[in-house]
């Protein structure tokens, strides 16, 4: 813990001038939560503002000190200099414009962490004050959610994307990555369009499969003392993150549609594959396919 709390401090002398900035945090589930306990420990935040339209997540929330006041939104933009948009996507995009509304013109700064970069991006093309908001997307996340779920270190050591960085303000850019950088978040670029095509082949994918298997397994097993009798390690971790919030997945799922569903066509048919070789007998062709799976191996190290 020691080292850890070293590199925050260090990095937070390296991007000092923004330490103090007041942040608003809308949407205090695992994500908004996570954050805004990351800022307390590293000391990014000269105050943090949480707003949720849940009243149960503002009382959890309250109770773990995840802000330092609870605010309708409206005050809570004009009471910040940073503000964070961590509800689910469609959320975030019909929040977006009226944000951009009340901050044009100011040096405010609005993100989000939203999962899928295309939808959002568009809505804020068409604002005049498009140059104040920063499309953010950190490489994060558990199968929890709500506030409760939230951790300290959920960010600590990550990949955060930054999309279209050209089209944001040189000091609204500057501010956001200092933000990120403060949890000693890697930095990298990507188009909006090409960032929801990657997310849908190595995220979205993960969670639909996920959920299709928790599925299978109690549509065909109907007693779950057999479930929990037999359940070993692989089933565990793949099924693990069938427990996600359907309220933050399902916008994701509709919103990033074109990309998802060509990926679940291609895994449809490596399943079809698997099917016929093992309707065949045929284990040599099972064990090229499981061989050529296996190469995965190299890049996840």
């Amino acid at each position: 813990a020691g080292q850890g709390e070293a590199k925050v401090q260090d990095n937070n002398r390296q991007t000092g001038k923004n330490m103090t900035s007041n942040i608003c945090i809308a949407g205090l589930g695992l994500i908004g939560g996570s954050l805004a306990r990351g800022l307390r420990f590293n000391g990014f935040a000269g105050k943090i503002i949480g707003v949720d339209a849940n009243p149960h997540h503002c009382t959890i929330a309250m109770y773990r000190g995840l802000a330092d006041e609870f605010l309708p939104l409206d005050e809570a933009v004009e009471k910040s200099d940073i503000i964070i948009l961590c509800a689910p996507v469609d959320a975030n995009c019909r929040l977006l414009p009226g944000i951009l509304d009340m901050i044009a013109g100011t040096g405010k700064v609005v993100t989000d962490m939203g999962s899928t970069k295309a939808d959002i991006s568009a809505v804020a093309e068409r604002h005049s004050a498009r140059g104040r908001y920063v499309a953010a997307h950190p490489m994060a996340g558990t199968e929890h959610s709500g506030p409760a779920a939230a951790l300290d270190t959920l960010f600590a050591d990550r990949i955060a994307i930054i999309c279209d960085p050209e089209k944001s303000d040189e000091d609204a850019l500057e501010k956001v990555t200092a933000l990120l950088q403060s949890f000693n978040m890697k930095i990298q670029y990507m188009d909006s369009r090409e960032h929801d095509v990657h997310v849908a082949y190595v995220s979205h994918i993960s969670h639909i499969t996920s959920f299709a298997l928790a599925l299978c397994v109690l549509d065909k097993e109907k007693d779950a003392r057999n479930i929990m009798s037999l359940a070993a390690g692989g089933f565990e971790s793949t099924v693990r993150l069938s427990k996600s919030n359907a309220e933050t997945w399902a916008p994701i799922f509709t919103g990033n549609s074109g990309p998802i569903l060509e990926v679940i066509d291609t895994y449809i048919e490596k399943m079809r594959l698997f099917r016929q070789h093992i309707q065949n007998g045929d284990g040599e062709e099972l064990r090229k396919l499981m061989r050529s799976a296996n190469q995965i191996g190299n890049i996840l190290k």
